[in-house]
C-alpha cells in the first residue's frame, strides 16, 4: 500500500514490581523493559521474541523494521492497534550474547503472568523463538506449524513467520499476509454479536 504510514502504539507500563527485574540478567544489558503494546485490553495476543529498537541514536523514539512490517499487514487485513496486544518473550532487547534457553525460560514467567491476567481468544507467535518457547518444543517451527490453529496451553494459537524475516525474505510476504488473513477471519468472526434466527 503506498499510503502506508507507521506508527508509535502506545506501550503498557511495566508493573511496578517488576520494572528492575534482574533474574534473567538482561538488565546488565542497558536495554529498558518493555511489557508490552497496543491494546493491554485487546483479546488478540501477538508474541515475539523480544522489543525491538525502540529509541534512535539520539533517543527520539522510531518505529523499528518488525513494527513496521507488522503494522503494514495487520492493516492490509482489516486490523488495527486496537484490536492487538503485542508482548514478547524477553522484556529486554539482547545487546550482547547471552544463555538464550536459560533466560527464556526465567523471562517466560513474566508472560505467564500476563496470560494469567489477560486471558487471550487468540495467540500469534511470530518467529521460531516465540514459537519454540510458548510451545515448550525445541524442535517447533513456523514452516510446519503456520496455516491452522493449535490449542496450546489453553489457547488457540497460530504461528507465522517474524517480520524481520519478511523483510530479509520479501518472497515470504504473501505467505505473511495468508497468516494474518487467517488472523483476521477467526479475530473478527469472534468478534460478531450472537443473532438469534
Amino acid at each position: 500500500m503506498s499510503d502506508f504510514c507507521a506508527s508509535l502504539w502506545p506501550e503498557e507500563s511495566t508493573p511496578e514490581e517488576q520494572i528492575n527485574c534482574s533474574d534473567c540478567g538482561l538488565d546488565k544489558h542497558g536495554s529498558r523493559m518493555v511489557w508490552g503494546e497496543g491494546n493491554p485490553e485487546a483479546s488478540l495476543m501477538i508474541l515475539l521474541d523480544n522489543p525491538g529498537a525502540r529509541e534512535d541514536r539520539d533517543n527520539k523514539p522510531f518505529v523499528c523494521g518488525t513494527r513496521q512490517t507488522l503494522q503494514k499487514a495487520v492493516g492490509e487485513v482489516g486490523l488495527t492497534a486496537g484490536d492487538l496486544y503485542i508482548t514478547y518473550i524477553l522484556k529486554r532487547k539482547p545487546t550482547r550474547s547471552y544463555e538464550k534457553e536459560h533466560t527464556r525460560q526465567i523471562c517466560m514467567n513474566h508472560l505467564n503472568q500476563q496470560l494469567l491476567a489477560k486471558q487471550p481468544k487468540l495467540i500469534v507467535c511470530l518467529g521460531n523463538v516465540a514459537v519454540q518457547s510458548f510451545f515448550h518444543n525445541p524442535e517447533a517451527d513456523v514452516k510446519s506449524l503456520r496455516g491452522k490453529f493449535h490449542h496450546v496451553h489453553g489457547y488457540k494459537t497460530t504461528a507465522a513467520y517474524h517480520p524481520l524475516a519478511v523483510r530479509r525474505r520479501p518472497n515470504l510476504w504473501r505467505l505473511f499476509l495468508e497468516d494474518w488473513m487467517l488472523v483476521a477471519k477467526e479475530y473478527l468472526t469472534s468478534k460478531k454479536p450472537y443473532i438469534k434466527e
